[in-house]
């Protein structure tokens, strides 16, 4: 069992098309290339952590849900609609603290100037600026925007930091 974050999936959302550049003509191409990539990515046993502002609409978030894999845990985003008429979470939170492969995460859906054992190694993992945002040492934007549009484990947010970190120079 691996386990994912994701965020800023925007179910049924126009606007993400007309805010941010993603690369799909309509709305429902969207929705059905974020449901592909999720369930490529995630199995049915996975646990899933999504960081806020799954869909527009409680309508949608029902239809949503179900399709895709894995357990499901919400921590709230400020688009998101009434989760307890959603269903289907495992648990539904404004914040969270885990720990995974011996890290410990802080996850909430707003990037944090500081957090709780931050100077301890702890990780803050949000969403929310789709990308827009440079972030602090130890701090990861988990959106579907900078995520290649799927959810994303742990290792796969270290090994592109520490890519990153090793890349030569552009001039």
């Amino acid at each position: 069992m691996a386990t994912f974050f994701t965020s800023d999936t925007h179910f049924g959302d126009h606007r993400t098309l007309n805010l941010y550049p993603r690369p799909f003509e309509t709305v429902a191409q969207m929705d059905a290339e974020l449901i592909a990539r999720w369930n490529t990515a995630v199995g049915p046993q996975d646990e899933v952590w999504h960081l806020g502002d799954f869909a527009r609409t409680t309508k949608i978030a029902v239809a949503v849900l179900p399709q895709l894999n894995g357990r499901k845990h919400l921590v709230v985003g400020n688009n998101d609609p009434d989760p307890d008429a959603v269903g289907g979470w495992e648990s539904v939170a404004p914040y969270a603290e885990i720990e995974r492969d011996g890290r410990s995460l802080v996850l909430c859906h707003y990037p944090f100037r500081s957090w709780n054992r931050q100077h301890k190694g702890a990780l803050n993992l949000h969403g929310h600026s789709h990308g827009r945002m440079k972030p602090l040492p130890r701090q990861f934007d988990v959106g579907v925007d900078v995520r290649d549009y799927r959810p994303v484990t742990l290792a796969e947010l270290l090994a592109g930091q520490a890519a990153h970190k090793h890349q030569a120079p552009t001039a």
